[in-house]
């Protein structure tokens, strides 16, 4: 499975995002036939139909969304794009409530209650995989640093807390895990500390790791080429006096990634095995051992997957709340599909904003304005 993973990002991004969705619609057909296998002696109609129909709808929503937003340019430029990106949220609706009307026709006077149990199953099912696994591709294209990273943080959780149980473990951690020991669960975090700065360390310094994934519109494919920002960029730390006479150095040169990476591999460590405590006890809800087996000796791809979709949805919300800033070259292909009248009240708004700050003189201002009147 290792030789796997480390080949599929040989591969590069768009054969990672194509894998995110054959793993996310594996997953979803693993908890949708546990919840068949559970009710089809009752025969309940359409149920598989509409679980396939609404993940279907939910996809096109979820992609649409993406290909809009990071290839921008590219939509408006092919007519039949533009007209689907325009109209994308009311056809995805429309799509939606087409499967709405379809379950409500469907209902069956005896079968009501355990109907509208696989409708909620259903629908938790798209929360839990589809809606996730769509994060794991917003932070593919971040940069595949921001996708690495996080899994590896939770593999290396999860070898570590085994080994370190295996050796040392006395007591119990949870009761939905009998195995999991508080011994394996405190050597796994700082063993996967330690994992995530030194892994931080090494694909810090390639730019096919920590530049986003962005469409190229002179060769029409995707590119992985920037100049690093300077969360990428090695810089000198000053080391608390305290541990400076324990080390022996008074400045440490580091990546300022690796100070998000402890943020990463803390989450992974302590709140990511929680995702795995959530599967034990659904598992143990319908007395299966296993999602499936679909990976002989390691169940079903849900069962490996877990911890990553908890995880997927941590990264996604650090990225928004302490990475990501505004991005001016969406800014810019925004600003060039507007009308002439309302780029020329754009620049005059900013004209003005930047004569105020002093940052552009009037007569260079009338000069640029003249420019491009001319």
């Amino acid at each position: 499975m290792i030789t796997f993973f480390f080949i599929i990002i040989y591969l590069g991004p768009m054969v990672l995002m194509m894998i995110v969705m054959c793993v996310q619609i594996k997953c979803f057909h693993e908890i949708i036939t546990i919840g068949y296998n559970v009710y089809h002696s009752y025969d309940l109609p359409w149920f598989r139909t509409l679980s396939w129909y609404f993940l279907l709808c939910v996809n096109y929503f979820f992609y649409g969304e993406t290909v809009t937003d990071y290839f921008f340019t590219l939509v408006q430029r092919e007519e039949p794009l533009r007209i689907l990106s325009k109209y994308h949220r009311f056809i995805s609706f429309a799509l939606y409530l087409t499967g709405f009307c379809m379950f409500v026709l469907s209902l069956v006077k005896k079968h009501y209650r355990l109907q509208f149990y696989m409708f909620g199953w259903t629908h938790v099912t798209l929360l839990i995989v589809v809606t996730q696994s769509h994060l794991i591709i917003h932070n593919l294209f971040e940069g595949m640093i921001w996708f690495i990273v996080p899994i590896s943080c939770v593999i290396c959780n999860d070898i570590m807390a085994y080994m370190f149980g295996f050796f040392f473990g006395r007591t119990p951690l949870i009761k939905l895990s009998p195995k999991k020991t508080w011994e394996g669960f405190i050597g796994g975090f700082f063993a996967t500390v330690l994992f995530g700065l030194l892994l931080s360390y090494v694909m810090s310094g390639y730019r096919c790791f920590t530049c986003p994934v962005e469409f190229n519109n002179d060769t029409n494919s995707f590119t992985v080429d920037c100049e690093p920002s300077e969360l990428f960029q090695l810089q000198e730390y000053n080391i608390p006096l305290v541990l400076q006479s324990v080390v022996g150095w008074k400045t440490l040169r580091m990546y300022p990634f690796q100070i998000h990476s402890i943020a990463l591999s803390t989450f992974a460590s302590l709140i990511g095995p929680f995702g795995g405590f959530f599967a034990s006890g659904f598992k143990r809800a319908f007395k299966i051992k296993d999602f499936a087996n679909t990976i002989p000796g390691h169940g079903g791809i849900m069962d490996r997957f877990d911890c990553q979709y908890l995880m997927a949805t941590f990264v996604n919300v650090y990225i928004a709340s302490f990475i990501r800033g505004p991005n001016p070259s969406k800014l810019i292909q925004q600003f060039l599909t507007l009308r002439p009248d309302q780029q020329l009240h754009i620049f005059n708004t900013l004209k003005a904003h930047l004569v105020d700050k002093g940052i552009m003189s009037i007569t260079r201002s009338l000069l640029e304005f003249w420019m491009l009147c001319c």
